[in-house]
């Protein structure tokens, strides 16, 4: 019997911005469009009309890999104001897509940590291709995420 191993990505970044600001920013669904990546054809169909809350149904369409438009559903399942949230996939390119987002006060700004469980389909196969494309894609994400947000708003020193 083969097992499907669930993976973990992890992001921290510190903004020197108030946690308040930081909120304000990272909570809005319609900024995600700005932190991601031209490249990933990331557009907001439905559902980003207010701010965060628990059963918040948000709808995309992302081209994650090699080029191929897909439909991304995610729900808002966990919300704690200023401090942190979680969006599940509800439909999209993952079997388990589970992210969630923490905000911490630090001296002179905010800790941003990103925590991602996500499980990849196409069995053993969909296994081999994470080290090769899926997990590079993420990290690349990430980076263009760091480096936009440095753009908006500074660096820590």
């Amino acid at each position: 019997m083969y097992i499907l191993r669930i993976f973990t990505f992890h992001s921290k970044q510190n903004l020197p911005i108030s946690i308040e600001e930081a909120w304000a920013f990272l909570s809005n669904p319609r900024n995600l469009k700005i932190i991601t990546p031209d490249s990933m054809g990331f557009d907001i169909l439905s559902g980003a009309d207010r701010p965060i809350y628990p059963g918040q149904v948000i709808q995309y369409t992302v081209t994650p890999l090699l080029g191929i438009k897909t439909k991304w559903v995610t729900e808002i399942t966990h919300v704690i104001e200023g401090s942190y949230f979680v969006d599940e996939q509800r439909y999209g390119p993952y079997s388990f897509w589970h992210h969630k987002h923490f905000l911490k006060e630090i001296e002179g700004g905010t800790e941003m940590e990103d925590i991602i469980d996500y499980k990849i389909p196409l069995g053993w196969l969909g296994q081999c291709i994470n080290p090769i494309m899926v997990r590079p894609q993420l990290k690349k994400i990430f980076e263009y995420r760091r480096n936009k947000l440095i753009k908006l708003f500074g660096e820590m020193p």
